[in-house]
């Protein structure tokens, strides 16, 4: 049934819908997985979020999310890690699948990206202790390089991997095809972490062609210019079977919709073009 490749990020109906409101809308839809954001969690509480996940059986396919370790200063850095801990329980809680890490960009006036990419490193490796003993897997989300400065240092899934080499097999990757579609390399990465077995999460929406707005403004399924298929494809020849998460930022479009209605395209577009 296409109901069971399909997992929402609670993002896709941020405004039409909280926590228990989009879990009420996925049962209506007969979709039993879900990604949370970390305000959504704490808007419900964890203790109730995690009581509605586990009352309805949910599958949850990543908490987002972690991540943002650079800062100009040692305590700002620890600041940071102190926070993903706390993300790490919040996943524990939720039986997630993983945490899903957005890394964080240059750091004040830097302009040194490798010594960004090193504090994303190091902050990962101080979490992971923390992460083992809860049973969580942390995902690192390669964004698109137009976020190198501000959001992710961490742009392909090869440098995303090249992180995992050096810390193990609890950190792997969320591959989002917004931000790795472009990438000439992506076959021959998602290949290697498959190999690697650390393809943790799957996430799908379009890219637009105009885009207005690089953030705000991603596409349904089959509206833009992804070719999700090749991409799936290329997803499960490397071993991974997961539900397609949905994640559609869309200020001027979807989140103006009514949530069910949301729900229903995504039904009808992931049997269809993805």
């Amino acid at each position: 049934m296409t109901e069971r490749m399909i997992s929402l990020n609670l993002a896709t109906t941020r405004q039409q819908w909280g926590f228990a409101e989009a879990v009420d809308g996925c049962l209506r839809a007969g979709i039993t997985a879900i990604s949370p954001w970390r305000d959504q969690i704490a808007a419900i509480g964890l203790d109730e979020a995690a009581r509605i996940v586990r009352d309805n059986r949910l599958q949850v396919t990543g908490v987002c999310r972690g991540g943002m370790f650079p800062a100009e200063t040692s305590e700002g850095r620890q600041k940071q890690i102190d926070d993903n801990l706390h993300a790490i329980d919040e996943a524990a809680a939720l039986n997630a699948d993983c945490l899903v890490l957005v890394v964080g960009g240059l750091p004040g006036s830097s302009k040194d990206l490798p010594a960004a990419r090193q504090m994303v490193s190091d902050g990962i490796a101080a979490m992971l202790p923390h992460a083992k003993a809860s049973g969580v897997k942390i995902a690192i989300e390669p964004l698109h390089p137009m976020y190198a400065a501000d959001r992710a240092c961490v742009n392909t899934i090869d440098q995303a991997l090249d992180i995992c080499e050096d810390l193990g097999e609890t950190v792997g990757v969320a591959i989002d095809v917004y931000h790795v579609w472009w990438d000439p390399n992506l076959a021959k990465a998602i290949a290697r972490a498959g190999r690697m077995k650390r393809i943790f999460a799957h996430h799908i929406c379009d890219w637009l062609v105009p885009t207005k707005d690089m953030l705000l403004d991603r596409g349904m399924m089959g509206d833009g210019v992804i070719d999700l298929p090749a991409i799936r494809e290329m997803i499960e020849n490397a071993g991974f079977f997961g539900p397609q998460e949905v994640e559609i930022f869309s200020q001027d479009n979807w989140w103006k919709r009514p949530g069910d209605e949301v729900l229903a395209v995504i039904k009808e577009r992931v049997a269809a073009v993805c």
